[in-house]
């Protein structure tokens, strides 16, 4: 018997995907930044079985650390397994702390798909919706409004569609 908490440290990485979704429901794959690309690339995580599982789409998140984008991912798959209605394409409030806003943002996968491999592998190249979760800055304002911290916008670029705007 081994005494190796971590029994799967050799599987495969769509055998851990499938692993978390089979546990847990969903997986979040995290994608180190890439400063030198162009145009640069902050880091990122997208979740992998939510649309499976819970018939919502699959959600990025955009310039946060992998342990702060599983828990906002964590906090939002809550609120579905509660049977909450979460927006899509619309700003609101009510996930996150002291009422600041937040919004999912449809992305289009024919332009931003290469960023999602291991979900395209996952839904075996079917089609399947993602969208960008949008967080405030410490001010409260969100990326595409004047407002915004101007050096956060390196941190979240904003590759969904704004509400009120055509996606693209």
């Amino acid at each position: 018997m081994s005494d190796d908490v971590f029994p799967d440290r050799s599987m495969e990485h769509q055998d851990k995907i499938a692993w978390m979704i089979e546990t847990r429901g969903w997986a979040i794959e995290p994608v180190p930044p890439r400063p030198h690309a162009d145009p640069p690339m902050p880091g990122y995580a997208y979740t992998i079985g939510l649309e499976t599982t819970f018939g919502f789409p699959e959600v990025v998140l955009f310039g946060l650390t992998p342990v702060a984008a599983n828990g906002l991912a964590e906090l939002l798959v809550s609120f579905l397994v509660d049977g909450a209605d979460v927006p899509v394409d619309a700003v609101f409030t009510g996930l996150l702390d002291n009422e600041l806003r937040c919004a999912l943002l449809t992305i289009d996968g024919e332009v931003y798909g290469e960023l999602f491999d291991a979900a395209t592998d996952w839904h075996k190249g079917e089609p399947y919706r993602i969208v960008q979760f949008a967080w405030p800055d410490k001010n409260g304002w969100l990326p595409w409004e004047s407002g915004f911290e101007h050096r956060l916008l390196f941190a979240q670029p904003v590759v969904g569609a704004v509400p009120g705007q055509p996606i693209g």
